[in-house]
């Protein structure tokens, strides 16, 4: 059926009361959304706080940090842009200048010194600008007292985006890296006196162990060979007087013939002489035996109360005796007792040993002396004898306290004496060492524990 034209095109007429729902509705939703929306700016907005506070309490403690870094340097820092100006400096640099910060930051960098030489180095970094890692030496002028001389580690300063932004200097003053080396320098060698130490004791305890067994089996034949030295010596007299007897009266022709062919004669006068080395060999070799028994024994009780001082004079008293030279004697420390720990027959023999080497050291010199000295040293006692001989020469040096070395003539020493010294002196926890003394001359330091009680 037909639609007709004006039907179609009809307004469509609602109530009021419609209308106004709809519109209440609506205001209502889009308030909905509004507060929605400002919730949700809210809860960035704490978000975005939060964030910052977190941000601000780790740059202020990275702040702090940086601060706490640069105070505790003891090197002397230096930060300078692109032109010379400093900075920033750390507080190594105020305590070295003894100025204020603010006289420092924002100065030129060649305001800081004081030579035409120390500015133009300035010059010459600020030429390189970021040229590689520096080393260079600038004296620093003080308020007070002489410009210091230090040396700096110049180091090109990138910021964020890699553009070069200046340097960093980090100094050092001369003198304390002088003392850090001497310092490094006597280390270096105390820890090489160790060593050499630890290595002869080593040497000491393996060669104790077998001269203890070379002794024993010498010390039969050695005294079987003394006591026939002796019996022969007895019975050469007893020859010696029968054939003077018998000579003076007159012999055959055929037994006067039979003196002279056989040198009788000549025979009767080596005798003495014959016996009296084959004594002196004999003893010599049963002292050397002796010297070994003693370097490898081990006497148990070390723990004396032990006067150092009265054993030095002892010692001294003995050897000058037996000495066929006088020998001017300085003595330092000695008129009062010393006392150490350990055991005072062993010590009284280090003791002679090293005064009679030390004579026998200026046994030609003109004017011979010894100066011995004993001072106090933490909780040692130590004894220094110095000689005013030619002193040790440096290839035996290294070699002194080795057993059987020595620099004496054939038969004047064994090699033995320092050797066992060395022994003694390590067991009872002390040290001996040997130099040239820079006077001249040679220079024996003994350092044994204090006795403590």
């Amino acid at each position: 059926m037909p639609v007709s034209h004006h039907a179609l095109h009809a307004p469509v007429s609602l109530p009021d009361d419609s209308i106004a729902a709809a519109g209440q509705e609506l205001a209502e939703s889009a308030w909905i959304d509004v507060i929605q929306r400002m919730d949700e700016v809210y809860s960035e907005l704490v978000a975005s706080q939060e964030t910052l506070e977190t941000k601000h309490r780790e740059l202020a403690e990275a702040h702090h940090f940086t601060e706490g870094v640069l105070a505790a340097m003891t090197d002397v820092l230096i930060v300078c842009d692109t032109v010379g100006k400093v900075r920033q400096v750390n507080r190594a640099m105020l305590q070295l200048t003894g100025r204020p910060e603010n006289a420092l930051v924002g100065c030129d960098l060649t305001e800081l010194v004081q030579d035409s030489q120390a500015q133009q180095q300035i010059a010459n970094l600020l030429a390189a600008g970021r040229s590689d890692m520096q080393d260079v030496e600038i004296a620093l002028p003080r308020q007070q007292g002489e410009p210091v001389p230090v040396t700096w580690n110049v180091s090109p300063l990138y910021d964020g985006e890699g553009r070069y932004s200046g340097f960093v200097a980090v100094g050092r003053p001369v003198g304390e890296l002088k003392r850090a080396y001497a310092q490094l320098q006597a280390a270096h060698q105390a820890l090489k006196s160790a060593q050499a130490q630890l290595v002869q004791a080593e040497k000491m305890a393996s060669l104790g162990r077998l001269v203890a067994g070379v002794a024993h089996e010498l010390n039969n034949p050695i005294s079987f060979v003394l006591g026939n030295a002796h019996a022969m010596q007895r019975y050469a007299g007893k020859l010696t007087r029968y054939l003077n007897a018998l000579h003076a009266n007159d012999l055959s022709p055929e037994n006067q013939a039979l003196r002279i062919e056989l040198k009788i004669d000549r025979l009767i006068a080596d005798l003495p002489s014959l016996s009296a080395g084959l004594m002196e060999g004999a003893e010599r070799s049963g002292h050397i035996v002796d010297a070994l028994k003693r370097f490898s024994a081990v006497e148990e009780n070390t723990r004396q109360r032990v006067d150092l001082a009265d054993l030095t004079q002892r010692a001294v008293h003995w050897v000058s005796r037996a000495a066929p030279f006088r020998v001017d004697i300085l003595n330092t420390g000695l008129d009062t007792p010393a006392w150490v720990c350990g055991s005072a027959n062993q010590l009284q023999q280090v003791l002679v040993n090293l005064i009679q080497n030390a004579f026998d050291a200026i046994e030609k010199t003109r004017n011979p002396r010894l100066e011995l000295t004993i001072n106090r040293q933490g909780q040692n006692v130590e004894l220094q004898l110095h000689d005013n001989g030619s002193g040790i020469s440096e290839e035996a040096l290294p070699l002194i306290f080795d057993p059987f070395f020595t620099t004496k003539p054939i038969g004047k020493g064994t090699g033995l004496g320092l050797s066992i010294s060395y022994g003694i002196v390590e067991r009872h926890g002390g040290q001996l060492s040997a130099d040239n003394h820079p006077a001249g001359g040679a220079c024996f330091t003994l350092s044994l524990p204090a006795f403590t009680g």
